[in-house]
């Protein structure tokens, strides 16, 4: 399952591709609360289908109803982008499902160029991180290439969104662990891959969607070669194949500095399915840059335990 922002492009240019008229919608601003955060995406299709989300769904289905004949709303138009906001009022808030207090700012491009969505998408998908910038008095876009993530941005004149290659994750082992979190990395955008040299554990793997890599751990992650939207997790429990992929993984100083172990979060778990969580609760918390309290580390909750004290 690849990221919702590369089925959302991808979806567009398919669509756009077969004749279709598509809305491209883009969360630029939010105050408040707000169900979605700024650079969600949705792609409208002129019959009414929609892929991606800038809501929990009233502003979808206002949308549908603006510009689409699915519910007696005129023909898509086409022209230069437009901004939209809603939850100006309590009332329209209330209308439309937003938080209390909560407002939020769309930039709606109409027909958005099937060419230039080519060019995005074939960047991305060969592993390149782009920046794509939106004028909106002539609907221009321009791509260029980005080293490293920049915040998202809008002046009221330009929109400007870094787009990535879809996160992945590398899972040292084949154990009913690795097959639980790549079933939850999955379901979260990645694209998941596992690397087991024992062909009886692989020989059990039931989880689809998932690419098996051959070869010893440290020659895989080498040709893995990992970046900031990359993950490599050593859950297969043998030191002699966690050591070799961590040992490869941790090969300068900044890279030893986002070596986290044990990993998870303190939750109490037992089983694998219970720990795959706790796994995938850290790796999220890193992928958002949200900062974990001491309480929640494995390592310090469990002495904290065994000293008697009371763990959250």
């Amino acid at each position: 399952m690849e990221s919702i922002d590369l089925l959302v492009l991808r979806t567009a240019h398919d669509w756009l591709k077969a004749g279709h008229r598509v809305l491209l919608a883009t969360v630029a601003r939010t105050w408040g609360s707000s169900p979605r955060p700024v650079g969600s995406m949705m792609a409208l299709r002129g019959d009414g289908r929609v892929v991606g989300s800038v809501s929990g769904g009233c502003i979808e289905d206002d949308l549908i109803q603006r510009y689409t004949r699915a519910h007696g709303g005129a023909e898509m138009p086409d022209g230069t982008p437009q901004v939209l906001s809603y939850g100006i009022s309590a009332d329209e808030a209330h209308r439309f499902g937003l938080p209390c207090g909560g407002t939020l700012e769309l930039v709606l491009e109409f027909n958005p160029g099937a060419r230039m969505l080519r060019s995005l998408l074939e960047q991305l998908d060969s592993g390149q991180l782009v920046r794509r910038q939106l004028a909106l008095h002539d609907g221009t876009v321009s791509l260029r290439a980005a080293t490293a993530p920049e915040p998202f941005g809008f002046d009221g004149l330009h929109l400007s969104n870094t787009l990535g290659p879809g996160y992945r994750m590398l899972l040292i082992g084949a154990g009913a662990l690795a097959e639980y979190l790549a079933t939850m990395a999955l379901f979260n955008g990645f694209k998941v891959a596992v690397c087991d040299p024992r062909p009886e554990h692989l020989a059990t793997w039931s989880v689809a969607g998932v690419e098996h890599l051959p070869g010893m751990p440290d020659d895989v992650v080498r040709a893995f070669q990992a970046d900031l939207r990359s993950c490599i997790i050593a859950v297969s429990h043998d030191p002699r194949l966690d050591d070799l992929a961590l040992l490869e993984a941790g090969e300068s100083e900044a890279s030893l500095e986002r070596l986290r172990g044990p990993i998870g979060i303190y939750i109490g778990s037992k089983t694998p399915a219970e720990i795959a969580v706790s796994v995938m609760a850290e790796v999220l918390a890193v992928k958002n840059a949200v900062a974990l309290p001491g309480a929640v580390d494995v390592s310090e909750a469990k002495r904290d335990r065994d000293r008697g004290a009371p763990v959250a």
